[in-house]
């Protein structure tokens, strides 16, 4: 057991560092310094960033539970929220009976309370990755239980695993850990799994809004028969542009400006429907019993089963809505749906139902919400219909930055530029190249599909195929994660499972209408995702052998100079005045850039800085906390770890001075312990006076940032199918590589050595 020093012995101070340097100095000839071995000190590392990224996941409570619940109101029930516009049209392609309307309503009132509400809500809400929800964060989830992924080198020391011992869980996620560990099929099944599902939500995503807004602009035929369909059309296109110009606001601001549009929406419907239920028909509420569900097939058969394609459509959200989880919170998704959406859903498909039952005009069921409203109120059923269309958009748009992000953590897609526009909710983020090409993506759909019955031909497909998926995963995450008793999990697998199977298969006879479409974005994206990675573990590997300690690259002479040791070349090191700050990547060995370096100038600076940046998922980090500094086995060399959030600023114009000044607080109240058993080594303290001259001496000459320019070239005995795929994954990181111009450190300072690695 590791006996952990206090932090603020190695993390910081609240007074000045150079205060801290003239206090310790003063006493420096009377102390003796407690050293601490590297193996503890990485430890101590390690137990740190575990316990600041246990910060990611927040829980909310009174008025900031209720106002996250009004935001998320206003982001995630777009789609689903919206769907009262068109399921019936969708579903019935003429005037239906008084039996297939009752069928069709308790189809549609069932499945929102199993799928939605039993489903979502209490059961795949809760298997979130700290905070974090979609198919890919459950392949996350299952990773921190299971051996099934490699791990970025770069970021493996900061992701906290949490493996049950054997004797801890039940046979059953036993034996299916153990299987899917040892499988390859099966762990390859599962990435490809995990990354599928988050390019079936985003290819939904480039249709939802032209969904959702065709839809509502379509309305205005209602009012105005004689209108052209470039009008629709080009109106559409305005306001998804419109929607997506607005988004580098941050989804704090946007959610809480659509959150009173989307409230007002499901509360007019609420009205309509009850309007309509007690003025024409009250009998359909007897649909609340699923024995019309049942009939309704039974009697209708397969164009009852071709039917659940166009049903379907009261659903499709769910998976954005799982997908936005990590922008909000699942008390609050709860909260929203429970006590707001689902009962003015349930009420507005009833009310629906109850007129078209009594519609004599036999033509209420080509556009529900607009013929169903009540007299005198079109204009502002127009209006409300409108805005809410528009927001509609907003739950995929969001869902779509929340799975970038993921994905990149996981190394399946290049680091694009991510903006954290709440310093307060921690999960909202914005990614500006992503909200342009689904712009983009989008207006080229409305165009190019013209109306909502086209688009529905292509919709719903990539979203039932997701709630199949994920019913799949949260049942694995039952038995290893949550060990629950096997029967259990296999009951709801097999009710979850069936209910997602039955609407699959109907789903996938629109794939020649127009699905194809989607799910052939969604097999490039994957494509695309799952290439990134192929290429990242190539690069890991090749990297791997320069991964060392610094006593495998060089040797100390007695008179404290420096050698190459023989497996380099076993030539001097020379040594040459100033700072030299090496930018390090891993953060615990020697930096590649450094190893390069000294091949090949056979020369290192008076004082050596290994600077790695360990990003952590909050606003800020305590200045207490930030900064964790270690010796190497190199004569004045230091591991400067800095471990920060999203909000700080870390590499400045004045980098050097800031971590010349943290050097010198370390080097003067520097009391490190190695602990052992019940006893403890003490060494002599260094000569502090000499340590810090010869800081003071290094930082007066220069200092010199040193960052590696990586090439990497194919190995010449590839077969043709990996020259390929390396090709292709070479071209994505040279054009999407962070550029020197970025880094806001002294240009004149700044020290590039290249090197190529072959892959």
């Amino acid at each position: 057991m590791v006996e952990f020093p206090s932090p603020q012995l190695q993390l910081g101070d609240e007074r000045h560092p150079s205060k801290v340097v003239d206090d310790a100095v003063q006493s420096a000839d009377s102390s003796l310094e407690k050293q601490l071995s590297p193996d503890v000190e990485q430890a101590y590392a390690s137990k740190l960033d575990e316990d600041l990224n246990r910060k990611k996941k927040q829980e909310y409570r009174g008025w900031v539970l209720l106002w996250l619940a009004y935001q998320s109101t206003g982001v995630i029930y777009g789609d689903i929220g919206t769907s009262p516009l068109y399921v019936y049209s969708s579903t019935f392609t003429s005037q239906p009976t008084y039996d297939d309307l009752v069928g069709a309503l308790s189809i549609i009132i069932w499945t929102l309370t199993l799928m939605v509400t039993v489903k979502y809500m209490f059961i795949v809400l809760s298997a979130d990755d700290d905070g974090e929800g979609g198919t890919f964060a459950l392949y996350s989830l299952l990773a921190r239980y299971a051996n099934i992924v490699r791990r970025d080198p770069n970021s493996a020391g900061t992701v906290k695993m949490e493996r049950y011992l054997t004797n801890e869980m039940k046979p059953a996620g036993k034996n299916i850990r153990s299987f899917i560990e040892h499988s390859s099929i099966a762990r390859t099944a599962l990435k490809v799994i995990g990354v599928l599902g988050v390019s079936l939500v985003m290819a939904d995503g480039v249709l939802t809004p032209a969904q959702s807004v065709l839809g509502a602009i379509q309305g205005i035929e209602v009012v105005h028969p004689g209108i052209s369909s470039a009008t629709i059309i080009g109106s559409s296109c305005a306001i998804l542009v419109l929607l997506f110009a607005v988004q580098p606001f941050g989804i704090h601001k946007v959610a809480s400006a659509w959150a009173p549009i989307i409230i007002i929406w499901l509360l007019f419907n609420l009205c309509c429907g009850i309007y309509n239920l007690v003025k024409f028909d009250y009998t359909v509420l007897k649909a609340f019993s699923p024995f019309f569900a049942g009939s309704y097939l039974a009697r209708n058969k397969e164009q009852g089963w071709r039917s659940l394609g166009g049903l379907l459509l009261a659903f499709t959200g769910v998976e954005a809505l799982f997908a936005d989880l990590g922008a909000f919170s699942k008390r609050s998704i709860q909260l929203s749906w429970l006590c707001l959406t689902y009962p003015c859903l349930l009420l507005a498909y009833i009310g629906q139902a109850a007129y078209i039952s009594q519609d004599a005009t036999m033509v209420a069921y080509t556009n529900p919400f607009f013929n169903t409203v009540p007299p005198h109120m079109i204009y502002f059923a127009l209006i409300i219909a409108i805005l809410a269309a528009v927001v509609a958009s907003q739950a995929m748009i969001t869902s779509s930055f929340q799975l970038l992000s993921q994905v990149m953590r996981m190394s399946y897609f290049p680091h694009i530029k991510t903006v954290n526009t709440s310093k307060r909710f921690h999960g909202q983020v914005y990614m500006p190249l992503a909200n342009w090409l689904l712009m983009i993506g989008t207006v080229v759909v409305t165009a190019a599909y013209s109306n909502t019955t086209k688009l529905g031909n292509a919709y719903g497909v990539c979203v039932i195929f997701v709630t199949f998926m994920t019913t799949c995963m949260v049942s694995l995450v039952a038995l290893i994660i949550w060990r629950i008793n096997v029967l259990i999990v296999i009951f709801f697998f097999l009710v979850f499972a069936c209910l997602d199977g039955v609407y699959l298969t109907s789903a996938l006879t629109k794939v020649p209408q127009g699905a194809w479409f989607t799910l052939l974005l969604a097999v490039i994206l994957s494509s695309i995702f799952i290439l990134w990675r192929f290429g990242k573990e190539q690069q890991w590997s090749a990297e791997s052998e320069d991964r060392f300690q610094p006593s495998h690259l060089v040797i100390s002479k007695e008179n404290g100079d420096l050698q190459l040791t023989a497996a380099f070349g076993g030539g001097p090191v020379t040594k040459v005045q100033g700072v030299g700050i090496f930018f390090d990547k891993v953060g615990d060995m020697v930096p590649i850039v450094f190893s390069q370096f000294l091949r090949k100038f056979s020369a290192r600076q008076e004082v050596i800085v290994f600077f790695h940046m360990s990003p952590l998922s909050l606003p800020s980090i305590p200045l207490s906390e930030r900064y964790l500094i270690q010796r190497t086995s190199i004569p004045n060399c230091y591991r400067l770890t800095v471990r920060h959030g999203y909000a700080d600023d870390i590499v400045t114009p004045d980098l050097g001075r800031a971590i010349v000044e943290k050097l010198k607080w370390f080097v003067a109240s520097d009391t490190r312990s190695t602990t052992g058993g019940a006893s403890s080594l003490f060494t002599p303290l260094p000569d502090v006076k000499a340590e810090l001259d010869a800081l003071n001496r290094a930082y007066a000459a220069q200092t010199v940032y040193i960052m590696g320019k990586e090439q990497m070239k194919i190995k010449r005995n590839s077969n043709f199918l990996r020259r390929i795929l390396l090709e292709a994954f070479l071209w994505m990181r040279e054009n999407s590589r962070t550029k020197l111009a970025d880094i806001e450190i002294p240009t004149d300072s700044l020290v590039e050595v290249g090197f190529v690695k072959e892959i």
